[in-house]
């Protein structure tokens, strides 16, 4: 792929969205992978594995700041938190933003995704790595949460979608591990696709996650990258009233955290949970 070549995604059969690399920045093609970073004129830089993106500077802020604030605002009193995957590092830049937070533990399975990210994508960490609150830990996911002893308050599973490397992270083990993981009161967030073309993903999830959390719903957000309508992120607590915050008690704790935001704001957290209809039909009919 050379510059000004169309770069075309492949992640939905007899459709799907295109982009013009005005600069190729790397591409690593082996048995395994294909990763490659490009710039395009509307989306800045954008990383895509496997022909699918997975991230680009124009947008990245809306996914980051709903996996992040939501959940963390939801609890209200996070001291501990768990990053799975996340390499590029711009969750760990939200969830760095709350200075309430005492410990903040990233586990990621690639080192070298790391590296890579900070060199072509450093705008995504902007210095995050260098917060002291942070332990990085190269490691699966999955082995991970299933033997470490400590315990979290929020976790949030940056995965990709349920193919290859990341499909370990939409299993019951893995959501095993997770409760076990958690603080009484905790909550676990997870991307879970665009629900329109990835219903399944959605009634996986649930049904899963079910077994191990009393409260399972989801929340929305519209990224435009991800081509086909909302992004749904999975939502499991204990503890159904921590969806339930009115505006107001959410105002204050995001004004007590000094937090300004790009796309996330209360009245967004208070609407995010609201589903659409399909959605709710669908989840209605598997339980």
């Amino acid at each position: 792929m050379a510059q000004d070549e169309m770069w075309y995604e492949t992640l939905h059969a007899g459709f799907g969205q295109y982009f013009t690399v005005d600069k190729l920045l790397y591409r690593d093609k082996t048995a395994h992978q294909d990763l490659v970073i490009f710039e395009n004129a509307a989306f800045g830089r954008v990383m895509a594995l496997d022909g699918v993106v997975q991230t680009t500077e124009r947008d990245e802020f809306i996914y980051h700041e709903m996996m992040t604030h939501v959940p963390l605002l939801a609890h209200g009193k996070a001291k501990r938190v768990l990053i799975i995957g996340g390499g590029d590092g711009a969750m760990l830049r939200e969830v760095s933003r709350h200075q309430t937070i005492e410990q903040i533990t990233m586990v990621e399975i690639d080192a070298g995704v790391v590296s890579f990210c900070k060199e072509y994508l450093p705008n995504h960490s902007a210095g995050a790595y260098d917060d002291p609150r942070l332990n990085l830990v190269i490691d699966d996911g999955v082995n991970f949460v299933t033997q470490t002893q400590e315990k979290f308050d929020v976790i949030i599973s940056d995965c990709t979608d349920p193919i290859g490397p990341g499909e370990s992270l939409f299993t019951s083990e893995f959501y095993a591990g997770c409760k076990n993981a958690l603080n009484p009161g905790g909550i676990f967030v997870a991307q879970n696709g665009v629900c329109f073309l990835q219903q399944e993903e959605a009634i996986n999830s649930h049904r899963k996650l079910g077994h191990y959390f009393s409260d399972v719903s989801f929340y929305q957000a519209a990224i435009p990258t991800y081509y086909g309508g909302i992004m749904t992120f999975a939502w499991a607590s204990d503890n159904e009233s921590l969806r339930q915050w009115d505006t107001s008690t959410l105002e204050s704790r995001f004004e007590d955290a000094g937090l300004r935001c790009r796309y996330y704001n209360p009245a967004i957290h208070v609407g995010s949970f609201a589903l659409p209809q399909y959605l709710l039909n669908a989840l209605s009919c598997e339980e």
